[in-house]
């Protein structure tokens, strides 16, 4: 079988995608490259079978009534993996969340499917107007170093198909959770650990893994972490942002 083939910037590397389906590279056609690629990922259909397993094993476990999933979604599933698998070697790892930048500086609210990022980034964007830019509203990738983390968005953008071909340097993550009263809290890297590990990207291979710890140790110390309790009023916004200290919201 003949593949396809093309090549895409993604979190500053370029990445060679050779695939059965002509839908992953539509898919990333904002972040098309013309330089040389970092990594390469070749796509097979054992890796859509397996993606259709992990799939099936999802519904049936959440109730989901879905029996088909089409292997274009399912490709672009693996396509996503392989990536993943291959970004600890670059100083660069995934994380499930909503990712945007007020006034040029991200923030990343993160939690469990169904606790409201996209509503939370949502209030931001409402009440902040041009001064937010979407980065990726489910899957941004981040590079990590001790004097920076930067931010990007992907192709992976959830049900709402928010995100740019953006990035910018990270300011703060936000670990979200329902409650009645709209509070955010500073945290420490040691409180924040558990739920990173619920959220970011784990590689299956031992070096991967460990290059991944590493990199959320770094990421600890060089951006700011907060827990934010909040409902889905208006003011949750602004409570989480003059939160997050230095940046000036009127009001």
């Amino acid at each position: 079988m003949e593949l396809r083939s093309g090549t895409y910037r993604l979190a500053d590397l370029g990445v060679q995608i050779s695939s059965i389906y002509p839908h992953v590279h539509m898919f990333c056609k904002d972040y098309v490259y013309n330089g040389d690629p970092d990594i390469r990922i070749v796509i097979q259909q054992e890796h859509i079978d397996y993606e259709r397993a992990r799939a099936e094993k999802y519904a049936e476990k959440e109730g989901i009534q879905r029996s088909d999933f089409p292997p274009t979604y399912l490709e672009a599933l693996a396509v996503h993996r392989a990536l993943a698998e291959q970004l600890p070697d670059y100083d660069r790892m995934m994380m499930h969340g909503s990712a945007l930048a007020l006034d040029g500086q991200a923030v990343i609210f993160t939690a469990k499917s169904g606790t409201g990022k996209s509503t939370h980034a949502r209030l931001w964007r409402e009440q902040f107007g041009e001064r937010v830019n979407m980065i990726n509203d489910d899957k941004p990738l981040m590079h990590v170093t001790p004097e920076q983390v930067t931010v990007y968005g992907t192709p992976w953008a959830g049900k709402h198909f928010l995100s740019n071909n953006t990035s910018a340097p990270l300011k703060a993550i936000c670990f979200l959770e329902r409650g009645a009263e709209n509070k955010i809290t500073k945290i420490s890297a040691a409180e924040a650990f558990p739920m990173f590990l619920q959220q970011c990207y784990r590689p299956k291979g031992r070096e991967a893994l460990m290059k991944t710890m590493e990199l959320l140790d770094i990421l600890s110390g060089t951006v700011g972490l907060y827990r934010l309790t909040c409902n889905m009023d208006p003011e949750a916004a602004i409570v989480a942002c003059r939160g997050i200290v230095e940046w000036n919201i009127p009001g």
